[in-house]
């Protein structure tokens, strides 16, 4: 891909001093960067756009655009089966966004990284790929802080394979119950699956103790990465998981482009999960054999200019410095968290500190759709329902809240519009 047409970060935004292991780098100007964002151009209602859903889905730098928009003006091709100059560009550029990727998340190698559709799709191939070696009597754990995405697809794989589905609880502070957890812990059980920031509370779960846990007993531990990649370093390596699953449109990138990262002897191990055009070695009337991973799991036509759109997201991040996005957003939130609590007959949900992404709240006598609606007259966007986390709402006690969440485009400011914003909306319901 031609770097002319690319353009990184924000020079003002990114430090130019080398980092020789000692600088101090500045942190990170929302202001600034939001000039690479073309959709902070926009007015909503006459208002500049406060936009507060990136846990939904972030907004994309004109890096990402461009890049997607060049694969399709100059190399637009299928990959892996042309012998021309378009498929073989297309080809390198996709290899390239996986070796990019895998860079960016610690992965020993890219074959590890599997391109898939998003955090959904990933997980989904996990239960149909690795759950297919469960038998009944196998257990597997979950946590009542999971989005639907780690719920469902082991419901369904519950009524396919027979396996026993356990629960871990969280505490009124929207903690993860760890010694509960463990307590669920024993030989039956063969995957513990865990978000690692949930989408709602904020938390973010000690994962690295929770897979030595889940070792001890001879079980995988998979983490939904959905709102920890995009927001802090994460080194898959380091933590000593088994499965990683996250999403492009989150970390700045496209829709429809999302991870599963594994350690290569599982998915050596893993029998394929769909059947097609890319991911076989052979084919006859009796039987298929399979390519080598990452391939195997990647069948039919793969999203390729949204892979090749991630990995140009990847870079902008990797641009900035994930410990620099982790302090920025992590000093929103605590801001966020710091303002609401001034706000009469508001709720927040989950813990007041060491949390990072969003901040999910409920006012009393408003529902979350309702204030959700108010607050996007003055071009606040937040998001508004249970955020497919209906087990974690029915455990706090609400049936939907409102959450505010951060990227790196958001500012101090952002905070008090929506501030300012609540007020008005509780004096529309006669609140103030």
């Amino acid at each position: 891909m031609s770097n002319s047409t690319i353009i990184r970060p924000n020079r003002d935004a990114v430090d130019k001093t080398p980092d020789d292991g000692h600088a101090i780098r500045p942190p990170i100007d929302g202001a600034t960067i939001r000039a690479d964002f073309p959709i902070f151009d926009r007015l909503i209602h006459g208002h500049r756009l406060v936009y507060l859903d990136s846990a939904g889905s972030s907004q994309s730098p004109e890096a990402v655009i461009q890049a997607v928009a060049e694969h399709a003006r100059l190399h637009h091709a299928n990959v892996h089966r042309g012998v021309y100059v378009l498929s073989e560009e297309s080809s390198e550029h996709y290899e390239q966004a996986r070796a990019t990727i895998a860079g960016f998340i610690g992965a020993a190698e890219p074959a590890e990284v599997v391109f898939t559709r998003g955090t959904t799709e990933a997980i989904n191939l996990v239960a149909g790929s690795f759950g297919a070696g469960l038998e009944p009597g196998d257990a597997i754990v979950l946590t009542d802080m999971e989005h639907h995405s780690n719920i469902v697809p082991w419901h369904l794989l519950a009524e396919r394979r027979g396996v026993e589905l356990r629960w871990a609880p969280i505490t009124d502070d929207g903690l993860l119950d760890l010694d509960a957890l463990f307590a669920l812990l024993d030989r039956r059980v063969k995957l513990v699956a865990c978000v690692h920031v949930s989408n709602v509370l904020g938390t973010i779960n000690p994962v690295a103790e929770i897979a030595a846990a889940a070792h001890a007993v001879g079980a995988k531990f998979l983490i939904d990465a959905a709102q920890s990649v995009p927001h802090m370093p994460v080194d898959v390596g380091a933590l000593g998981v088994d499965f990683v699953a996250f999403s492009g449109h989150k970390m700045l990138g496209p829709t429809g482009i999302g991870v599963l990262w594994a350690r290569r002897e599982l998915l050596d191990a893993m029998p394929p999960w769909q059947g097609g055009g890319g991911m076989i070695r052979t084919v006859t009337r009796e039987a298929s054999t399979w390519a080598e991973v990452p391939q195997k799991f990647e069948a039919g036509t793969p999203p390729i200019a949204q892979a090749i759109g991630l990995a140009e997201g990847v870079r902008y991040l990797d641009a900035l410095g994930m410990e620099r996005v982790a302090a920025h957003d992590t000093a929103l939130v605590n801001l966020a968290i710091e303002r609401l609590s001034d706000v009469p007959g508001l709720k927040l949900l989950g813990p007041r500190s060491d949390r990072i992404a969003a901040v999910a709240f409920a006012v009393e006598g408003v529902h979350a759709h309702d204030l959700a609606t108010i607050l996007d007259r003055h071009g606040v966007a937040v998001r508004a329902g249970h955020h497919c986390t209906m087990p974690l709402h029915a455990r706090l006690g609400v049936s939907a809240s409102a959450r505010a969440s951060f990227q790196v485009y958001n500012t101090s400011e952002d905070v008090d519009v929506l501030i300012h914003a609540l007020g008005e909306a509780r004096a529309m319901f006669g609140l103030n």
